[in-house]
């Protein structure tokens, strides 16, 4: 991303002042400042001379980022895209898959939504298994609540006569990196860009990484909402859009999962993250669970390709599917 000298010219108030201001703290350029805790920031430039001027300048950043980094695309971007000979990826059900024409789309952010204990996590987990063990590739799982577990992945994997063997494979494809805090976030998917590009630049294409889960993503960004600065929502789409960057450059499906909140007097639920996040994923499915029956309902609420509404209704009492 730009240093910041080179935003001066349209924002007089990005002055030499606040960079120095801003460099005193390691921050040179807008992603310096995306990674950077900001709320820290802020408390610093509360105790300078110029303190009014300074916060000026850090929201004047802030709206900037939310602007400049709005993953928009123009019609003709978005039909090569469509038309790039981009696989699917079982999810490991299979009426899942048939819902969504062969799984999750690489090249695409699909976010799973729904209540707590809704079954978003063994979604998640039971999709990492199939890809590594179905597509031989590699998995990313990104784990923001303690909630991955190994021997729960294990028991997806369906094996033969040399089930261990196989199940050791298949793990070692998947590699589980915790982050609670969306600082240590950027920190990481940046962490992974750099090693995706190296592994271009040296044509390393076996067990390439397919799938990039982040469970969950309203788990980080919640934190960082609230009250009337822009902080919190610039890097909610700041992240959206480094996800979204992720998938499309480097042809990886991208699997999030965010929670529902209450919608008004009339008991209707929806997913949290507010009208700002709704654009960011390419796929939108909505999880919900009858504990009666032992099952739980996939319904599509936006797709690029489907009409919404659509569901599978899939039973929960099966490993391998």
């Amino acid at each position: 991303m730009a240093p910041l000298k080179h935003l001066e010219m349209e924002n007089p108030i990005i002055d030499a002042c606040f960079r120095d201001f801003c460099s005193s703290h390691g921050i040179l350029t807008v992603e310096d400042f995306l990674i950077h805790d900001l709320y820290e920031l802020a408390a610093f430039a509360e105790r300078q001379v110029d303190a009014d001027r300074l916060k000026e300048g850090i929201t004047v950043m802030l709206s900037l980022v939310e602007v400049k980094c709005r993953p928009w695309l123009n019609g003709m971007e978005l039909l090569e895209d469509l038309q790039r000979n981009k696989q699917t990826l079982s999810s490991g059900d299979n009426g899942t898959d048939s819902l969504l024409q062969g799984g999750l789309r690489e090249g695409q952010v699909t976010e799973l939504v729904g209540p707590s204990s809704s079954g978003k996590t063994q979604f998640c987990m039971q999709a990492a298994a199939s890809v590594a063990e179905k597509q031989e590739g590699s998995v990313f799982y990104i784990d923001t609540g303690n909630s991955f577990s190994a021997r729960r992945i294990a028991q997806f994997i369906c094996g033969s006569s040399a089930a261990a063997v196989l199940r050791k494979r298949v793990l070692s494809r998947i590699s589980c990196h915790t982050v609670y805090d969306i600082y240590t976030m950027f920190d990481t998917l940046q962490g992974l860009e750099v090693a995706l590009r190296s592994q271009e630049q040296m044509n390393v294409n076996e067990c390439r990484l397919r799938l990039l889960v982040v469970d969950s993503i309203s788990s980080l960004i919640t934190p960082i909402l609230g009250g009337s600065g822009s902080q919190g929502r610039a890097l909610m789409v700041a992240l959206g859009y480094l996800l979204k960057k992720l998938a499309h450059e480097h042809n990886i499906a991208v699997l999030v999962t965010n929670y529902t909140v209450g919608a008004g007097e009339n008991g209707k639920t929806k997913p949290a993250l507010g009208e700002t996040w709704k654009s960011i994923p390419h796929v939108r499915l909505m999880l919900s669970r009858d504990n009666r029956n032992n099952s739980c309902t996939i319904s599509i609420l936006k797709h690029t390709s489907m009409l919404s509404g659509q569901t599978v209704t899939r039973k929960d009492n099966q490993q391998c599917l």
